[in-house]
């Protein structure tokens, strides 16, 4: 199960809204969804957490480039919203380094044959394979909450609940627990 919200830093403080993440594809997308709740280009946090697995904080300050810290890489990688997160550039790795052949559909089955046999060898070795390249534990940028509050050591240390403990460093529990 998931939660996601959007708070949105204002003057008169900490919006909440409890957001739909149906139509979001891309990191682009999130931060479009991002920077809609805030049309005054105030700092906007988007808080991902998926049960007991892993949480994720998009911060987006105006028209900057989003910053991203995901709790746990290789749990997010498994699950559609973090793979939305888990960016090349925060992985670190090259978007151009992927052989070309991979990219190809190229499974013998435009000679007729069945892949069948295919299907099952990738089931296997496809989940496994998958998540080589994504650490276990944090990723991104552990800064990115320290100057409102929340330490790079505080965010590592937080698990379970960490969108309520956010929250509440924040000064927004209440108006988090209003969208919840």
């Amino acid at each position: 199960m998931y939660f996601a919200a959007l708070l949105a830093r204002t003057e008169d403080g900490w919006e909440a809204s409890d957001t739909e993440l149906d139509d979001v594809e891309t990191l682009s997308d999130l931060a479009d969804l991002a920077r809609e709740a805030s049309p005054d280009e105030d700092t906007v946090l988007v808080l991902i957490e998926q049960e007991d697995a892993w949480f994720g904080v998009v911060r987006l300050d105006g028209e900057e480039d989003p910053r991203i810290y995901v709790s746990d890489a290789a749990a997010a990688a498994r699950s559609f919203y973090g793979e939305i997160l888990l960016t090349d550039e925060l992985l670190g790795r090259d978007p151009d380094d992927g052989d070309v052949l991979d990219a190809l559909d190229l499974d013998g089955t435009e000679d007729g044959e069945s892949d069948e046999d295919d299907e099952d060898a990738e089931d296997g070795a496809g989940a496994a394979g998958s998540d080589e390249s994504v650490p276990h534990g944090p990723v991104g940028d552990a800064l990115i909450l320290d100057d409102l509050g929340v330490s790079e050591k505080e965010l590592r240390l937080m698990s379970t609940d960490a969108v309520t403990e956010i929250a509440e460093s924040l000064g927004a529990s209440e108006t988090l627990e209003a969208v919840r």
